[in-house]
């Protein structure tokens, strides 16, 4: 961990506490880095309400959207040491945590948005997400985040040519670097809270995300290109510390995944609703939306990801799933 992570970790310590009890009550500490308006944020009030509904109010949730309480690395790194409870990260982001799950960040792995919900929501899902406890955090569930797809300030991208000598901001996920360096970009890794100003001053050319968070950071203002390659399907993951998890009794365990089940299915609606409505809202600000051959993506890395190196096996399985039984 480097020095200046330590620094903000120790200062963020002091602020936050980890589950707490007063009266009977419990509070858990829940912190993400997304506004107040996005699905996931509203997900997670649903979630705090049900949790209080099944707990008969022994069970309180508080939520610090935004990057109140940091990053999303910092936020996992306070979940490991204890400091934090709860937070919501990209795959892309925990993958430098739980390793295995760098498959679900691979481009065109899957077919489409039901393959993708029957791979998360069964064995293989399940499984990703209990490889998390080794490292401190326990696994609850898995948000829809969409399709990521590439936007730009100065010039559409109409295929992978036009990648070529652009600055394309990534998650700080090896994976996505791969990708883009695959596709013809210089991928950069920068923090989603400093990336406006960043491409405002040009120390990046674009960067890649989907609809509903290009249209809610306000990227639009600045990128007046939306091609939507759809290369990566990286789902959102609700990860509670197992210091708190630990903590818990089985009754209390049980509230906390039947909340958390609710808060999927209803996010997850939400976010086909916010999809739609961002799209319209960035082609009415001037937005110019293309819908290129996603063949010429997928065929320019086709060699470097067809056989996942690290596990074979796993990229197999999700591969031959099916979209139904």
């Amino acid at each position: 961990m480097k020095w200046k992570n330590l620094i903000v970790l120790i200062f963020l310590s002091g602020i936050v506490n980890s589950c707490t009890q007063a009266d009977g009550i419990k509070t858990i500490r829940l912190g993400h880095g997304l506004d107040v308006s996005h699905p996931v944020h509203k997900a997670m009030v649903k979630m705090g309400e049900d949790l209080q509904k099944l707990s008969d109010g022994k069970l309180n949730l508080e939520i610090y959207p935004s990057q109140q309480l940091g990053t999303e690395r910092q936020c996992l790194e306070l979940l490991q040491i204890g400091s934090l409870d709860m937070t919501k990260v990209s795959v892309g982001v925990l993958e430098n945590f739980a390793p295995k799950m760098k498959v679900l960040g691979l481009p065109y792995l899957f077919r489409d948005r039901a393959h993708s919900f029957r791979v998360l929501d069964g064995p293989i899902g399940q499984e990703l997400l209990d490889g998390g406890k080794k490292y401190w955090l326990k696994g609850l569930g898995y948000y829809d985040a969409g399709s990521r797809s590439f936007y730009t300030k100065e010039k559409p991208v109409n295929s992978p040519e036009d990648l070529k000598g652009q600055k394309i901001r990534v998650m700080e996920s090896v994976t996505a670097m791969e990708m883009v360096s695959g596709l013809g970009g210089s991928p950069t890794p920068i923090s989603w809270g400093e990336l406006y100003t960043a491409l405002q001053q040009g120390v990046v050319d674009g960067a890649e995300n989907n609809p509903p968070s290009f249209y809610l950071s306000r990227h639009y203002e600045v990128c007046k290109y939306y091609s939507l390659d759809e290369h990566t399907v990286i789902p959102d993951v609700l990860l509670a510390g197992t210091h708190l998890w630990d903590k818990l009794s089985q009754e209390e365990q049980g509230w906390l995944k039947e909340a958390v089940e609710t808060s999927v299915t209803y996010q997850r609606k939400l976010w086909l609703e916010a999809e739609n409505e961002a799209l319209e809202a960035v082609k009415k600000a001037g937005v110019e939306v293309i819908r290129p051959d996603k063949t010429l993506f997928s065929d320019k890395i086709k060699n470097s990801f067809d056989a996942y190196k690290e596990d074979k096996e796993l990229y197999r399985l999700i591969q031959e799933i099916q979209a139904t039984e």
